[in-house]
C-alpha cells in the first residue's frame, strides 16, 4: 500500500526520542517499511531522513517557539495550522490509499478534509476542547479512529463510542527491549522530565522504599528541573541522561524495578511495555490506563501518594521478571500491533466498520 502517515510536529520524529508519540510515529514508519509498504512521513523537516520525509514545519515546533514561552502563541499556531494545512492538501494530492494521521492537528479530522481518503485517525491523548468536537463529530466515510486503550476510550466516549471507533494498543519490538534475567537492586524511572511527568514523585518514593534510582530523559521544563529534581540528586538518586533506544535498553534492563509516576490521566504508557519488556516489574499510580497496561506486572498506588508508591515498590520487587516480559510478548508486541494496523487501513479501504475486539 501507498501510505501517508502524518505526525506530531512539536518534536523531531528521530531517536533519541522526545517522547511517546514520536516513538510511536518512528516505529510506525520504520515496521510499515520493512513490510514492504511505500510510506511517506508527513512531519517536521529536521525528522529521520531514513524515511521519505513530506515537511509539515521546515524544523520542529518547539525549536521556534518553545512551550513554556509561546503556549498560546499566535505566531505558533499559524505556523503549526498553516503546516498542516499544505500538508493536507499534498496527502490529497498524492494519490495514496490510506492516511494514518497521529497528529494532535483539527485539520485531518474536518470532513472536508478527509472525505477524499481513507483515514484511520488515532488519538494519543485525553480530550480537550481544541480537538474534542472534531472528533465527536461524524467523520466522512472511510475515515476510523482509534484510542490506545479501554480507559482512553471511556474518557472520550463516556456512554458508548460509536462503530467507527476501536481501541488499538501500542506495541514495542521485544528485540530492541532484551529480556534480563535479573536486576540490580535499583529502580529506573524514564520520560519527559517535567511535571506532568512525575519524576519528583518517584524520588520521593525511592527514598522511602530504600532504593537507588536512576532517572532517564530529556530536561523538557528547566524550571521544574532546578527546583524539584537537580536538588535531590546524589547519593542513590542519579540522573542517567537522555540516551539512544539501545543504550537506554540496556540501562533499564539493570534495574530491578520501574517506577510510572504520570500526574495525569495517561491514556497508555509507552515507557511502562518497554521496561516490562527488559522483564521489570512496574510500580506506578494507578490512573488513567496503567491498570490496564501493568496488570499482573505491577503494583499500583493512588495517584501522587510517595508512601503508597513506596509500598508498591517492595510489592512489585516480589513479582518474577519473566511475568512483565510474558505480558508484553502477550498483548503488546509490535507486530501485534502494525497486524492491526495493517487490518485498520484494509478496512478503512474497503469502507467496512472496523474490528470490535481491543487489540
Amino acid at each position: 500500500m501507498r501510505i501517508a502517515l502524518l505526525a506530531h510536529i512539536r518534536h523531531p520524529v528521530a531517536p533519541p526520542f522526545t517522547g511517546g508519540m514520536e516513538a510511536h510515529s518512528w516505529h510506525l514508519a520504520e515496521g510499515l517499511v520493512a513490510r514492504g509498504h511505500d510510506v511517506v512521513l508527513f512531519a517536521a523537516g529536521d525528522s529521520d531522513p531514513r524515511f521519505a520525509i513530506n515537511a509539515v514545519v521546515p524544523e520542529h515546533h518547539e525549536r521556534r517557539f518553545p512551550g513554556l514561552e509561546h503556549r498560546g502563541d499566535p505566531g505558533l499556531r499559524a505556523y503549526v495550522d498553516d503546516g498542516y494545512a499544505a500538508a493536507c492538501d499534498r496527502i490529497a494530492a498524492g494519490e495514496f490509499d490510506v492516511l494514518h494521521n497521529n497528529s494532535l492537528s483539527r485539520l485531518p479530522l474536518e470532513r472536508q478534509r478527509t472525505a477524499w481518503i481513507p483515514t484511520v485517525t488515532s488519538l494519543h491523548v485525553p480530550p480537550y476542547d481544541a480537538l474534542r468536537g472534531f472528533v465527536h463529530a461524524s467523520p466522512a466515510p472511510g475515515h476510523w479512529i482509534t484510542v490506545t486503550s479501554q480507559a482512553q476510550l471511556r474518557t472520550w466516549w463516556p456512554a458508548s463510542a460509536p462503530p467507527e471507533v476501536s481501541v488499538l494498543h501500542n506495541g514495542v519490538d521485544p528485540t530492541a527491549w532484551p529480556f534480563q534475567d535479573r536486576g540490580d537492586g535499583s529502580a529506573a524511572w524514564c520520560g519527559r522530565l517535567a511535571a506532568i511527568k512525575g519524576a519528583h514523585h518517584a524520588i520521593a518514593a525511592a527514598r522511602r522504599a530504600g532504593i537507588p534510582l536512576t532517572l532517564y530523559g530529556p530536561i523538557e521544563e528547566p524550571d521544574y528541573w532546578v527546583a524539584r529534581i537537580a536538588p535531590q540528586l546524589g547519593g542513590p538518586i542519579r540522573y542517567g541522561g537522555h540516551l539512544d533506544g539501545r543504550t537506554l535498553a540496556a540501562e533499564i534492563g539493570r534495574a530491578s524495578v520501574f517506577l510510572f509516576t504520570p500526574c495525569w490521566d495517561e491514556p497508555f504508557g509507552l515507557v511502562a511495555i518497554e521496561a516490562m519488556a527488559c522483564g521489570l516489574p512496574v510500580a506506578g499510580f494507578d490512573s488513567g490506563a496503567a491498570r490496564e497496561v501493568v496488570g499482573e506486572a505491577g503494583h499500583l498506588a493512588p495517584a501522587g501518594d510517595a508512601a503508597a508508591l513506596a509500598q508498591a515498590i517492595g510489592a512489585a520487587l516480589a513479582i518474577p521478571r519473566i511475568i512483565p516480559q510474558a505480558r508484553v510478548l502477550r498483548l503488546f508486541t509490535r507486530d501485534r500491533w502494525l497486524d492491526r494496523c495493517e487490518g485498520l487501513y484494509a478496512q478503512a479501504c474497503a469502507g467496512a466498520a472496523p474490528d470490535a475486539h481491543v487489540g
